[in-house]
């Protein structure tokens, strides 16, 4: 038998529930209040080790709407070329793409964070990009990606347009896999490469790794060398260009990331809060060897994350019909992963972490 109401109190009961409703879609109102339009404009960014320079883009809060997105290539970026800066001064984030990666393959990220209230930058990682990967596994990307993010930094805070918008006291940056390794690096981090070696001798298979160890020992041993003379004289060329670390930067949001070459004293040095992220069946960057291995080590660890099901890729923008043609690999996910739910909840984690950590001022 269902309960009765008197008239009064059945004008409290649907007061009660209206405002419950209220108060569950304020959160979500808020948001949208906050977002704004997105601009984006290139930039060209000075490379410490090679002395040239490499590409990069800007995104930043814009009055100007966004109406469908603007065709890059195979990305479909939610952003406005060369729309008008909202006027203020706005926390910045840097995001350093994986192995072979693209200063758009985490497009949806750094829109997302311009459209509520963020500076963001993103680069292409010399002789580590999609177009050319030939110093993989060398010291000059080793070192030069957390010294290209730094490189970065300093052009945007010494530019007569950016450096009025950017706060230099509120900079963060997101890396994944080989860019989550950059983000370490940029907090302090110290890496022991010869941990390469262990990792290969008990996962052989992980070609993605691993792959290239057999040709690599072929090479060393026609010099006389062996492969831990060749790591040896990585680790000892990583200061050749300047500090890998950075204080500017204060907090970092690192999904899936290369971390197997660092120890609990490699990772003592990092005191800046930090957000993990990584797909449960990650076969390029197991887990248990890499994000698992740190989390206990991370003084600061604010959250960790883990995507059900999930391989290394899902990290990666949504992929365009275009894009998904060109790259299969990196564009496809196990069953029962959906990229485009997986990225609205990264987005939203990113957005919370920097919001917190950067005082983005009315949130």
């Amino acid at each position: 038998m269902g309960i009765r109401f008197p008239r009064a109190e059945k004008r409290l009961a649907a007061h009660s529930r209206w405002l419950a409703a209220l108060l569950w879609l304020l959160p979500l109102a808020l948001s949208a209040q906050s977002a704004t339009g997105v601009g984006m404009v290139s930039i060209r960014i000075p490379d410490p080790v090679s002395g040239g320079q490499t590409d990069g883009y800007v995104f930043y809060p814009s009055s100007q709407p966004v109406h469908g997105a603007t065709a890059i290539g195979p990305y479909e970026v939610a952003a406005v070329p060369d729309a008008p800066a909202l006027p203020g001064t706005r926390p910045l984030v840097v995001i350093s793409h994986g192995n072979g990666g693209s200063r758009l393959g985490h497009h949806d990220l750094a829109t997302y964070l311009a459209s509520h209230g963020f500076i963001v930058a993103t680069l292409n990682h010399p002789k580590d990009d999609f177009q050319d990967t030939s110093g993989v596994g060398h010291a000059e990307v080793l070192a030069g990606r957390p010294l290209q993010v730094k490189s970065t930094i300093t052009t945007l805070l010494a530019d007569p347009h950016w450096k009025n918008l950017i706060d230099p006291e509120r900079i963060g940056v997101a890396g994944f896999s080989a860019g989550g390794y950059t983000s370490l690096m940029l907090l302090g981090a110290r890496p022991k490469f010869e941990r390469f070696i262990d990792f290969c001798d008990q996962h052989p298979e992980v070609k993605d790794v691993c792959g290239t160890r057999a040709k690599l020992e072929a090479e060393m041993a026609k010099q006389g060398r062996t492969i831990r003379d060749y790591l040896a004289d990585v680790q000892n060329d990583m200061g050749h260009w300047g500090d890998t670390a950075d204080p500017r930067v204060k907090a970092a949001f690192v999904m899936a990331p290369l971390s197997l070459v660092f120890d609990e004293a490699g990772l003592a040095p990092i005191h800046a809060p930090m957000f993990l992220y990584y797909g449960q069946n990650d076969h390029v960057l197991p887990p248990a060897d890499n994000a698992k291995h740190i989390r206990p080590l991370l003084k600061n660890l604010m959250a960790v994350k883990e995507v059900p099901k999930a391989d290394h890729w899902v990290f990666i923008a949504p992929c365009s019909t275009a894009l998904a043609k060109e790259a299969p690999t990196i564009c496809t996910d196990p069953a029962g992963v959906d990229r485009a739910k997986v990225h609205a909840q990264i987005n939203a984690d990113a957005l919370a972490f920097f919001r917190k950590t950067l005082k983005l001022p009315g949130h």
